[in-house]
């Protein structure tokens, strides 16, 4: 597993897309594209991109965790 460049939550922008979802992972970018394209998975679409709000990928990691704090 790859280690994140992010050490807490603080650091991340208010959106995120798929390669920045894999590098707080620790994941393959393929993976991350993967992720963003999963059922449950808290994404908002702009146009033709595809991100993540902050908050609710916080969430997210929580509930598919058992906590994850950051």
């Amino acid at each position: 597993m790859k280690e994140s460049a992010y050490k807490s939550y603080n650091e991340l922008p208010l959106f995120l897309n798929a390669k920045l979802v894999a590098q707080v992972l620790g994941i393959s970018p393929s993976s991350g594209y993967e992720l963003l394209h999963q059922q449950d998975f808290p994404t908002l679409k702009i146009g033709n991109r595809i991100v993540v709000p902050k908050e609710a990928f916080i969430q997210w990691v929580k509930r598919n965790t058992g906590g994850g704090d950051g």
